[in-house]
């Protein structure tokens, strides 16, 4: 079996891959991104059907490319799969897709990527898989009558999909709060979970387009681990939740959703409420959220919530030569957006630069491409 050595393995090629990928390429580094999709872009091309960014396209182009849209509009989730491919292109980034890593292990002072049948050699990898790995739903889930449609957003696409009948939507978040909308065209909705804060304004009218760039100044520049008051309010932030961005309540009340309490369990194969009331519904869509998915990280670096832990800067200080970037919060409030991920990115890949300078251990001519 052949070893594919390579200066850098950047795992994933979302858009933190490709923004790392894009600053290695301008630094004049080598490397080689691996992704488990056919085609770059595929993660958001999985997304529902209506599906659309929460940011204005002036703010979702990466570094050295500009979204190719009006910088009012909101893209669309195909929209910004093909972004993503033609930015991969335009700056020819050695993306290798169809390839799943299995396993990152460390031996004899390089580290191991295994990905089926291949092998990689490298001094540096990058872990840039993005916050949205596995889905998660409650354990209890598996209880509900097996006559209750029950899917969870990731996989949800449209009305369509599921049976006629009412609907109850799990998790009040941003994507809950969206498809309990769309759902509630057409059939009985309600929703789960307590409703918390959102944007007091209306991100796509004139109040938006006056009010967001402040916004996003602060999420850039005010809420970083760079500043007092950021390093104060970003945990509480990532404890609790983030505010819904889009829908407003105003919006699900005039749709007709009915406000529920918190989904605790099952009781007789229907959802239970934490007020101990039950729902008689035929789908049930689970809007909550996702868990971290290393397990194929064969090192000590992973913290209690599953991810791998670094500083606010990505790095892995016991493991040198390892990063993370594409996280939320990992140095700012909009490190894991499009528009937020290339401050990050930049950083390790001059990281990576200049530990590399001083060691031709992994020179060009050791460089070998996959077949």
């Amino acid at each position: 079996m052949s070893i594919h050595r390579h200066e850098t393995v950047v795992i994933g090629g979302g858009q933190a891959g490709l923004a790392v990928g894009y600053f290695l390429s301008k630094l004049g580094r080598p490397f080689v991104i691996l992704d488990a999709n056919p085609r770059v872009g595929d993660t958001w091309r999985g997304r529902w059907d209506t599906m659309r960014l929460f940011t204005p396209a002036r703010r979702d182009g990466l570094p050295g490319m500009r979204f190719p849209a009006p910088k009012h509009s909101f893209p669309t989730r195909d929209a910004m799969a093909e972004y993503l491919e033609l930015y991969a292109a335009t700056f020819e980034l050695p993306v290798h897709s169809g390839v799943r890593v299995d396993a990152l292990g460390r031996s004899d002072g390089h580290f191991l990527v295994a990905a089926g049948e291949r092998r990689y050699e490298a001094a540096n990898v990058v872990i840039a898989t993005g916050p949205f790995q596995r889905p998660h739903v409650p354990g209890f889930a598996g209880e509900l009558d097996p006559r209750i449609t029950q899917l969870h957003s990731s996989a949800y696409r449209n009305p369509r999909e599921l049976p006629d009948g009412d609907v109850l939507v799990v998790g009040s978040g941003n994507s809950g709060a969206d498809i309990a909308l769309e759902l509630a065209s057409d059939r009985r909705v309600s929703l789960s979970g307590e409703l918390g804060p959102q944007i007091p304004f209306d991100i796509e009218g004139t109040s938006g387009r006056l009010i967001f760039p402040l916004l996003w100044q602060i999420w850039s520049h005010v809420l970083t681990f760079g500043t007092p008051i950021g390093r104060k309010a970003l945990p509480k932030i990532d404890a609790g939740r983030e505010p819904r961005i889009r829908v407003k309540r105003k919006q699900l009340e005039g749709a007709g959703v009915e406000f529920v309490p918190r989904t605790s369990g099952v009781r007789d194969g229907r959802p239970l409420l934490a007020d101990d009331s039950v729902m008689d519904v035929a789908s049930v869509v689970w809007a909550t959220g996702y868990r971290c998915a290393h397990e194929w990280i064969d090192l000590p670096v992973l913290g209690e919530n599953g991810d791998v832990e670094t500083d606010h800067h990505g790095v892995v200080a016991s493991h040198p030569g390892l990063y993370r970037v594409g996280r939320e919060f990992l140095y700012a409030f909009n490190s894991h957006q499009i528009g937020g991920v290339g401050r990050d990115a930049e950083r390790i890949a001059k990281r990576i630069a200049t530990t590399a300078a001083n060691s031709d251990e992994f020179d060009a001519e050791r460089q070998s491409v996959p077949a």
